[in-house]
């Protein structure tokens, strides 16, 4: 399991990922969910994936190989003319990749689903957020369904409902996430850090910020700590039921 989001903001998005993965208690890795593709000045692209870890990782090469210079390797990411264009593109090649490992013997192809983030820009066009489903199919963030989450998504939702304005800035974005990703991690074992975070400013066509939060990060134990301790107090001032008053 894994836990991924994806946030639209006025003024940009924000992308932030665990790197945790696992088949059993006793099989636990590391690996890195976040994947990006940047021309300077033309286009900023990131991709976050989860579900099983050998199709997310065959999408991902994939995608790779063909953005090389060779001109026979397409079609390529750094190709495509809109966002629209990309996700549909990640999405063909997800397709493509479940087809061909259920065509290799399983039946079942549940057992190689992915579900895929995809946001962005590209020059000429605005910044957009897709969620792609294992089908190749996919939906669009807008002001009604702003952020997207994929993984483990219950446990890190209501803080994100309760707390999101699209006029916020990076700065509480990326506090707003550290806060679901505590939620989650507290709650389920199979996502915890490092966190990889993108943050992308609307029409700069590059990533300024991209980093990784480690487990020993003195702000998110400040924010671990600080939120723990604000749910207590904030339940301790709500009115007691009175059993008396039945």
């Amino acid at each position: 399991m894994t836990y991924c989001v994806g946030l639209m903001l006025n003024k940009g998005l924000v992308f932030m990922s665990d790197t945790r993965t696992n088949a059993g208690v006793d099989n636990i890795s590391t690996f890195r969910k976040m994947f990006a593709w940047d021309e300077p000045g033309e286009r900023s692209i990131t991709v976050m994936t989860a579900g099983n870890l050998a199709t997310t990782q065959a999408v991902i090469s994939l995608l790779d190989e063909r953005s090389k210079a060779v001109e026979d390797r397409s079609p390529s990411i750094l190709k495509c003319e809109s966002m629209f264009q990309v996700a549909t593109l990640v999405g063909d090649t997800l397709k493509e990749v479940i087809s061909d490992h259920a065509d290799e013997g399983q039946q079942a192809d549940s057992g190689f689903n992915a579900t895929i983030l995809v946001g962005g820009q590209i020059k000429g066009g605005k910044h957009r957020l897709f969620m792609i489903y294992p089908e190749g199919n996919f939906i669009e963030a807008s002001e009604d369904t702003p952020f997207f989450q994929i993984g483990e998504t219950k446990y890190g939702r209501p803080i994100l409902v309760r707390a999101y304005d699209p006029e916020m800035s990076f700065d509480e974005a990326i506090k707003l996430l550290l806060v679901s990703f505590d939620s989650t991690i507290k709650a389920n074992l199979s996502v915890d850090l490092p966190l990889d975070v993108r943050v992308y400013a609307t029409d700069a066509f590059q990533c300024d910020h991209a980093f990784r939060i480690e487990a020993n990060d003195p702000y998110y134990l400040e924010i671990s700590e600080g939120w723990g301790g604000a749910l207590r107090e904030a339940f301790g001032r709500l009115p007691d039921f009175d059993l008396d008053a039945l």
